[in-house]
Parts: C-alpha cells; sequence; structure tokens
C-alpha cells in the first residue's frame, strides 16, 4: 500500500470508532450554561465592584512623585568626579560625569548618610476609623527623637495620642513587645531578657520615655502643621532597611536632547517628604563633590610644591656648574655648534623629563593605594592623565575600605561576609593597580622611544673635542632639570587654578517643589479590573471545570452527532405524579411528544400492516424506559389500535404500580409454566389496551426470557394485537435486550437528560452501526425546557409549552421571550 494512502475499507473503519466518541468539550454547551448562570456572573459583578471601590477608597495608599532637574559640568575629574574613561565602563561616552553622579546618588553610602541626617529611620503615619495615611515631619506636631545609646524595638506601631497642653498619651500595641532589640550605634541586633509589656504612659513634649525596649523623647516641630491630628503613629525601622526603602524608590534619568541634564524621581506616600528627600539629596551632594574636589586638589598641590622645592636645588646647583664651566673653561661660545642636533636633543629630553615626573606621579599615587592612605591622595592630572576607570575603582576601593570597618565591629575576620568583602576589595585593588601598570608601560616606552632617538643624535656631537662636549653635557642636564621643573610648575598653576575657583560642578535647574502633584498610582482602574475580572471568571472557571469533568449527556445535537442515530422524540419533564401522562393529560405537550413518537416509529418499522413488535430499552434504570413503554403504549390504544404492553423487565418489575395491578401472576409465571397467557393479560381503563406485568421476580430471569416459550409467547401475542410493547432490561447491565431485538420490528432506546452517561452509548452505538442491531432509534427523555435552547430537528419545547390546554400557566424563560420578542420585531414587514 502506498504510503500516506487509505483504502476504502480503512475510512469507514475510521468513521465507525468514531461513533458513540462525544468530544472532550463542547463549546456551545459550555456558552450555554454561562447564559444560563448569568446572574452568577452579574452578582460576582456587584461584588468585585464592591470591594474594588472600598479598596480604593479606604485602603489603597496614593503614591506620589516629586522630580528634580540639574546640570553637570564636564572636566572636573577627580577620584570622586570622574569624566573621560567612565565611558569604557558604562558605555555612555559623552556624559560620564552624569553617569558616575547617578551612581552616587544610588549608592548607600550616599543614601545612608541622608537617612542618619534626616532621621528617615523614623516613619510616621495616622490612622482614621479604615485607612492608615502616612505622613512627612511637616505634617505632625512632635518630632520623635531616639536615644541612639539605648536599644530600640523596631517594626513596633507606637501610638501618640494628644491630651492638651503639649502632652500626649504613648499607647503601644496590646501585643508585639521581642526581646531582639535593636543598636542605632552599632546596626545590628541584641537580644535582652524577656520583660513584661510596658504601660501606656502620659509624657510632656521634652520629657523621656524609657521601657525595656525603647527609649525617646518628643520634640516640637518648629513647623506648624496645616491640619489637627487626632494621633500620630511612628514606627522605627533599621538603618538598612531604611537605606534600601529609600534607593528602590529613586530613578535617574538624563535628558534626551542634552544628556548632561539629569531629572531625578523619586516616589513615595507623601509628596512633601519626597520633595525634601530629594533637595537635600542633591544639596549634600553638591557639598560632598565640592569638599572632595578640594582636597584632592590641596594634596595635588602640596605634592607639587614639594617636589617643585626639591627640583628648584637641582636646578640651582645645575646652573652653578654650568656658570662655573662658562668662566673658568671659557666654554660659553663653542664655534661651529651643530645647533640643529642640539636643539632636538633638548626636545627629546624636555619630553622625557616630562615622562619621568609623571612616573615619578604614578609611584606616589601607586604608594597612596598600597597605604590605603586616601586622605593623602593626589589628582590623576600631576600623573599627566585623567582616567575615569581608575577613578571610579578608586572611590569604590575607599568604599569598601570603610565598610570593611564598619562590619568587623559585627562580623568574625573568617565569616561569610567578610570573605566576600574581601574578595570585592581585591578585585577593586588590582582594578586599579591595572590601570596604573598601563600607563606606567606606556610611560616606559616612551621614554625608550625617546633615549633611541636621542642616542642617534648624540653620534653627531662625538666630534667635539672632550672639553666641549663635557659642557655640552652640562647643559643638557641642566636643560632637563630645567623642563621638570616647568612642567610641574605648569600643572601647579593648573592645580591653583582649580582651587581658586573651585565651585560645584553640579548645578540645579528646577528643585523639587510640592505643587500640587496627582498621585500616580495605584492604578486604580487596573485595580478594579483586576478585582472584577478575577471574581468574573471565578463562576467561568467553575463551570468550565464541571463541563470538561461532566459525562453525562446533556446537549441533543451532540447526542446525534456522536451517534448517528435517528431521533424519534423529545419527551419534556413529567410533572404528573404517575407515569400515566398520556392519560392523565392528554392534552399537554408531552402527551402531543408521545404522539409524534408514535407517528415516527413507522419510518422504522415500515409501513406494513403487520403486528409490529416495539421494544423499549435503555442504558441503565432510571432514564425512563418504562415511562416511555407506559405511554407509547397508551398512545397507540388510544389511536384505535389493539395494543399490549409486556413487563419484561422480570429484574425490576414496575408497570403494575401506574396500573394498579396485581402482580401475583405475570410473565415470569407463564414462562415457568405455572399459569395460563389469559391469566396474565390485564385489561385497563383504555379500551384497546391490555398489560402483561411482569410477575415474582424469578431466579433464573434471562434463561426465560431467552427460552423457546418466550419466543413462542411473542410470536402468539402478534395474532392478537396490533402493537406489541416490550418493556426490556437495560442493555448496560445485561444482554436480554439485545437477544429480544432478534424478535422486535423497532427498537427504542430512551436516553435520559443531565443522567445518561455518554460512556454507555458505545457499546448501543456500534452495534447499530456494525448493523449487529436495526430499526433502532433513540427518545431524548426528561428534557429541560427552561434551558431556552431547542436543538434543531423540530422536536421538543420552548416554544410548544403554552399552547396545549393543560401547559397554559406555564410562563416561557426569559431568553426565550426575548428570543421571540427579536424574532417579532424582524419579521414586522
Amino acid at each position: 500500500m502506498i504510503p500516506g494512502k487509505e483504502t476504502q475499507a480503512e475510512k469507514v473503519n475510521s468513521q465507525k470508532e468514531k461513533y458513540g466518541s462525544f468530544s472532550l468539550f463542547d463549546i456551545e454547551h459550555f456558552l450555554r450554561r454561562i447564559l444560563k448562570n448569568w446572574y452568577w456572573l452579574v452578582m460576582m459583578l456587584i461584588i468585585g465592584y464592591s470591594i474594588s471601590w472600598v479598596y480604593t477608597k479606604y485602603y489603597a495608599q496614593s503614591i506620589y512623585a516629586s522630580s528634580l532637574s540639574l546640570s553637570v559640568s564636564s572636566g572636573t575629574a577627580s577620584y570622586f568626579t570622574p569624566s573621560q574613561s567612565v565611558n569604557l565602563i558604562w558605555n555612555n561616552g559623552g556624559n560620564q560625569d552624569g553617569i558616575y553622579l547617578k551612581k552616587m546618588l544610588l549608592s548607600r553610602t550616599h543614601n545612608e548618610f541622608l537617612v542618619k541626617e534626616l532621621g528617615l529611620y523614623i516613619n510616621y503615619s495616622t490612622k482614621g476609623a479604615i485607612k492608615s495615611t502616612f505622613l512627612d515631619k511637616d505634617d505632625i506636631p512632635v518630632l520623635v527623637e531616639i536615644d541612639k545609646k539605648h536599644l530600640q524595638q523596631t517594626d513596633y506601631p507606637v501610638t501618640l495620642i494628644p491630651r492638651g497642653n503639649n502632652k500626649y498619651e504613648v499607647d503601644l500595641p496590646e501585643d508585639g513587645q521581642s526581646s531582639t532589640l535593636y543598636s542605632y550605634e552599632n546596626e545590628g541586633f541584641f537580644t535582652i531578657d524577656p520583660y513584661d509589656k510596658p504601660s501606656n504612659k502620659i509624657v510632656e513634649v521634652g520629657e523621656w520615655y524609657t521601657s525595656p525596649n525603647l527609649r525617646f523623647r518628643l520634640v516640637k516641630n518648629p513647623i506648624i502643621p496645616k491640619i489637627n491630628l487626632e494621633n500620630v503613629i511612628f514606627k522605627f525601622s533599621t538603618v538598612n532597611n531604611a537605606v534600601n526603602d529609600i534607593t528602590s524608590t529613586i530613578s535617574v534619568d538624563f535628558d534626551k536632547e542634552i544628556n548632561t541634564i539629569m531629572i531625578i524621581t523619586k516616589t513615595g506616600y507623601n509628596l512633601n517628604g519626597t520633595v525634601s528627600f530629594l533637595n537635600k539629596s542633591v544639596s549634600e551632594l553638591q557639598k560632598k563633590r565640592q569638599a572632595d574636589k578640594l582636597i584632592v586638589d590641596k594634596n595635588t598641590n602640596a605634592y607639587l610644591q614639594e617636589n617643585l622645592d626639591k627640583i628648584r636645588k637641582k636646578l640651582d646647583s645645575s646652573a652653578n656648574v654650568l656658570n662655573y664651566m662658562k668662566t673658568t673653561e671659557k666654554l660659553y661660545d663653542i664655534k661651529d655648534r651643530d645647533e640643529k642636533s642640539l636643539n632636538e636633543i633638548k626636545e627629546l629630553e624636555t619630553k622625557k623629563a616630562d615622562f619621568e615626573s609623571k612616573i615619578t606621579s604614578l609611584n606616589q599615587i601607586r604608594r597612596m593605594l598600597a597605604s590605603q592612605n586616601f586622605d593623602k591622595m593626589i589628582s590623576t592630572t600631576a600623573a599627566g592623565f585623567q582616567d575615569g576607570m581608575f577613578t571610579a575603582s578608586v572611590t569604590e576601593l575607599k568604599d569598601l575600605y570603610l565598610k570593611r570597618r564598619e562590619m568587623a565591629l559585627i562580623y568574625k575576620p573568617n565569616s561569610e561576609p567578610m570573605i566576600e568583602l574581601n574578595k570585592l576589595i581585591n578585585d577593586a585593588r588590582m582594578n586599579s593597580n591595572n590601570v596604573l601598570k598601563n600607563y606606567y608601560s606606556d610611560y616606559l616606552k616612551e621614554i625608550e622611544k625617546i633615549n633611541q632617538k636621542v642616542s642617534t643624535a648624540d653620534l653627531d656631537l662625538h666630534a667635539y673635542p672632550e672639553k666641549e662636549r663635557k659642557y655640552l653635557d652640562a647643559e643638557r642636564g641642566y636643560n632637563m632639570i630645567e623642563a621638570t621643573y616647568n612642567s610641574l610648575l605648569t600643572r601647579q598653576n593648573e592645580t591653583q587654578l582649580k582651587i581658586a575657583g573651585n565651585q560645584s560642578d553640579i548645578s540645579v535647574i528646577d528643585p523639587a517643589k510640592n505643587v500640587g502633584q496627582s498621585a500616580i498610582g495605584p492604578n486604580v482602574r487596573a485595580v478594579k479590573a483586576g478585582i472584577i475580572s478575577g471574581l468574573l471568571i471565578l463562576p467561568i472557571l467553575f463551570i468550565l471545570i464541571g463541563e470538561v469533568l461532566d459525562t453525562k449527556i446533556r446537549n441533543i445535537k451532540e447526542l446525534l452527532n456522536a451517534t448517528k442515530i435517528p431521533l424519534l422524540g423529545v419527551i419534556g419533564k413529567n410533572n404528573n405524579e404517575t407515569m400515566l401522562t398520556v392519560l392523565e393529560q392528554p392534552k399537554s405537550s408531552v402527551s402531543e411528544a408521545f404522539r409524534g413518537i408514535r407517528a415516527n416509529v413507522r419510518f422504522l418499522s415500515g409501513e406494513n400492516e403487520k403486528s409490529k413488535v416495539l421494544l423499549v430499552t435503555s442504558s441503565i434504570g432510571g432514564e425512563g424506559k418504562t415511562y416511555v413503554s407506559i405511554n407509547l403504549a397508551s398512545v397507540l390504544g388510544l389511536s384505535d389500535k389493539k395494543t399490549i404492553l409486556l413487563g419484561m423487565d422480570l429484574r425490576k418489575p414496575k408497570i403494575f404500580g401506574d396500573f394498579k395491578i396485581d402482580n401475583k401472576y405475570g410473565i415470569s409465571n407463564y414462562l415457568t409454566g405455572e399459569v395460563e397467557m389469559s391469566q396474565i393479560i390485564n385489561k385497563t381503563k383504555i379500551h384497546n389496551l391490555d398489560v402483561a406485568t411482569s410477575g415474582p421476580i424469578p431466579p433464573n430471569p434471562s434463561e426465560l426470557l431467552m427460552s423457546e416459550r418466550n419466543i413462542n409467547f411473542i410470536q402468539d401475542l402478534k395474532s392478537m394485537y396490533d402493537f406489541i410493547i416490550i418493556d426490556s432490561p437495560p442493555v448496560g447491565l445485561v444482554a436480554d435486550s439485545y437477544e429480544l431485538m432478534k424478535y422486535s420490528d423497532a427498537n427504542i432506546y430512551v436516553v435520559r437528560h443531565e443522567y445518561t452517561e455518554k460512556y454507555m452509548l458505545k457499546l448501543i452505538t456500534e452495534k447499530y452501526h456494525n448493523r449487529e442491531v436495526e430499526n433502532l432509534g433513540l427518545v431524548y427523555n426528561d428534557y429541560n425546557s427552561t434551558q431556552g435552547y431547542g436543538y434543531g430537528y423540530g422536536y421538543g419545547y420552548g416554544y410548544g409549552y403554552g399552547y396545549f390546554d393543560e401547559d397554559k400557566n406555564y410562563k416561557e424563560p426569559l431568553l426565550i421571550r426575548i428570543r421571540n420578542k427579536v424574532r417579532d420585531i424582524f419579521n414586522k414587514k
């Protein structure tokens, strides 16, 4: 067989395998169930809106943002203000100062200083009936001053309640006191002995409040708050937590058009707090930058002056030697001097002197780094270069050394934090040393090139007499010392100019200001949408899970698509107390449905005039098999057709109860030979309808139904009746009905709405399509018309109720009424 090709037989077999197989998920039924449960969606919508309204009204904390813009001037590099090669690190050439400032603004050192300076480890708030509001220092009448020598409990809310005359009641929480307290001196936690809950106390402004876990006093706020507060709640936090909270709310961006302009933004729960923090942060940064630059420049000036003094002595000594040779040896007027070679040598040796001076400065910087004497560091301009990578690494190294001294008070030398910190220090030291080595190597290479050129030029001077050469060597030595002196003097002048004109290179363009900015968060619309959509999803999710896990038949269309078995009719719910619906409610829609089934059965059994044997079965008990048998027989009897109803479900007899017939003798007795046929046939209220009940439950029902006597019994009845209705056992439990189907003219299979399991139809569907069972039709029982949708086959409900007399009080479902109204509107001419 050619791959990819299917034979006709294979296609048929493949199709047969699909019969009786229901889809895992029925989107149509799923949507109908959602429409049916619309009230849950409405209820969730109302609940979601209510929750979101309460949240945004009473619980959501507004988030504010303030911004500050500043300009950074270039060309002012020091160890703390790099300007040239930082682009190698940050890949942002042209704005190295700004990038470094961004790092400074977000650094732990800078923000830790601000936290301690501004007391930001104390958080203030006030609480109303429901909602808490964060406060700034300008909003409260008194400030809290901590005794840093006393251990304090953090994250412990303390309430201050005004009592008049500058007195406040200190109200402590009912529980939550801890024995683990924080030291603001050592910035670490310590454990004390357990203690009882401190009592509330009224204190005056300026009076110290002392307890085992707290010590503070209230200080009058010099700024008079604009609002009166019923209470003030303050809570201490650790310095580390306060720094982390602040740095997480700061962002630094650069102007897209002018990248030397920085926009610093801070978010927070209080607008005044963000404004004051930004202005203070930039102010301190300006002072620090100016002070750092001044220290380095002063160190550089002192270092250059020291070297100038030394060079000056050498210069004076060299001048004396030169003057002596001029006066005593009369060598000041050498004939035939090679001025070109001498000038070339002078120029080369001047450059050499400059590089040697730079190397001397490099060695000084290296010694300061090795000794960790950062207070004596000189500028890299003294060594003839400005390198942002180096200055950044020195700044990092300085901070790391400072951090190690602080951590040494808390951690042991071999602890994990100290080991990690030492690794960072080694990396920073290596980075700075590598930069110095690179410049050192470059300078040595330049000196080596100069020496080679000098040696070449020096060959032209070998022709001079010894005395004249001696004079020329002395002159060259003087020129080198003079060049070194002039180089150092030039750098000193540059440094002194920087000291004299020392100004901050940070200019504030727009300071942070409270101009009544509206809150930037939370996003109320997003919160509302999230809450409402989340609650709306819940019922849909439950319906979806129920739909996926549901294995019962709930959709007529899906049933017919899966089984491909003809549908004879749909029976609505039986609202009658008995199963005799056709007899007791002949004008109801359910009775009319049975008349429709009577009409459709003839298409299964044909139009011949012979007696027709109709067998009624189902998958299991409880699906309405007996109900359908009784009413179908009643409809046939009322249509002037001589009919008999046989109760052949010998295991679970039912028919006798509704017809009020004594079940003492029945088909089981007849099949065992105990009684005659006439003794088991019972008359009913319907003239043309007889009933043969099943009789007592026999020990061997299958053998009796399959016996020759039973077959003959059915054949004998054919000569006496137009229709024989057999109420047979369910095929999902026993195989008796399959044997009886061999003698029936038409077979009716009852499926009950929302009761019959899908998998139970697999066997009967396969037998039907394999032609093991013929003349088979489905009856859909107990259909709930209030679902408000049809199934597209012309049978059923949703519009039939109300047409018949017994259904005159029936009220159609809302969706059906809406649908009919829309149809009426569009059908109008």
